[in-house]
């Protein structure tokens, strides 16, 4: 693995935001890198905060809603920056032992030994690895106090079943995604999420907030992933797309609705659209199935709204033509 970033990056050219710090990269990409989006467009507030998360080793929260790219985010910086990156979801079936390690039975010379294997956190802590905790107001207890010792920058991980404290690579970087900012689901739109002990939260460097994109830029990707609608028509339906979906978050976010619709539904929409060249039937396909029996009504009325169609009448012209 590269141990050490040498490449100077010019933010700006690369990611369309400057900041007021040195930003290293490094030269090669290797194994753990993430691949490149060349669509994908960044929120300046939330880049500046994750490179500084890199470039000045600061422990870095994003926050937002469901679907606002928040682990993408950190991902294409990372590719960007030929920086390796790990993601860790921590639902309720991730347990401390999941983390550090176990013993584990393995043939050594043809015998059975009993031997300690690392978890995820030992090794990347020992490697110049950007470590990105996914749901991390979900996490459980027992997990978030294993977390705890690692939030210090220069805090050493005690294995205690080992008697063995490593201490961090100079290059291991530390992130974390959350639906809430620790106080739990005040809203009851996160079930699952808890309160984060606030001596934790103190130890989060920085807090960003990452909201969904605007109807305009969402279009746009849209446009640029899917090469077969990038045309007026196809510009036009995919303008609609995005309303349907801009009103199902404002629905969400006002509790009328429980299942919200994320850049990544509207871009399987559009794709769905494309193999039954059928708006209504590709929405239900996509979305539209996939909601509570009695939300339905409104999410139709959501797409009604934007389709300027009932649903049931709903037929879309051949982008093809």
């Amino acid at each position: 693995m590269i141990n050490k970033p040498s490449k100077l990056i010019n933010t700006l050219e690369v990611f369309g935001t400057k900041c007021n710090f040195e930003v290293l990269g490094f030269d090669q990409p290797s194994e753990h890198v993430p691949e490149i989006d060349t669509t994908y467009r960044f929120d300046p507030e939330t880049t500046n905060a994750i490179l500084a998360g890199f470039a000045n080793n600061r422990r870095v929260l994003v926050q937002g809603y469901h679907g606002t790219g928040k682990s993408t985010h950190i991902e294409q910086v990372a590719a960007r920056l030929n920086w390796p990156c790990v993601r860790v979801n921590l639902d309720s079936h991730i347990s401390r032992i999941d983390l550090i390690g176990k013993d584990a039975i393995v043939l050594n010379e043809g015998k059975q030994v009993t031997e300690f294997q690392d978890g995820i956190l030992p090794w990347a802590y020992s490697n110049p690895v950007a470590l990105v905790f996914d749901e991390y107001d979900a996490g459980r207890p027992d997990v978030m106090f294993v977390i705890q010792r690692i939030l210090e920058t220069e805090g050493k991980l005690t294995l205690l079943d080992q008697s063995r404290v490593i201490k961090p690579n100079k290059y291991f970087r530390l992130f974390a995604t959350a639906n809430t900012v620790g106080l739990g689901d005040t809203s009851g739109l996160y079930h699952g999420t808890q309160q984060i002990n606030q001596g934790q939260m103190d130890r989060w460097n920085i807090v960003t907030i990452l909201n969904y994109l605007s109807n305009t830029e969402e279009e746009k990707i849209i446009a640029n992933k899917i090469k077969k609608m990038n045309n007026k028509t196809g510009k036009e339906i995919i303008k609609s797309m995005v309303a349907t979906a801009d009103l199902s978050r404002a629905g969400f976010m006002n509790g009328d609705i429980s299942t919200v619709m994320s850049p990544r539904t509207v871009l399987t929409w559009a794709e769905n659209y494309l193999m039954f060249n059928d708006a209504e039937y590709a929405f239900k396909l996509s979305f539209l199935n996939r909601c509570d029996e009695l939300e339905r009504p409104i999410i139709q009325e959501y797409f009604q709204r934007s389709f300027g169609i009932d649903i049931s009448d709903a037929k879309v012209a051949n982008v093809k033509e």
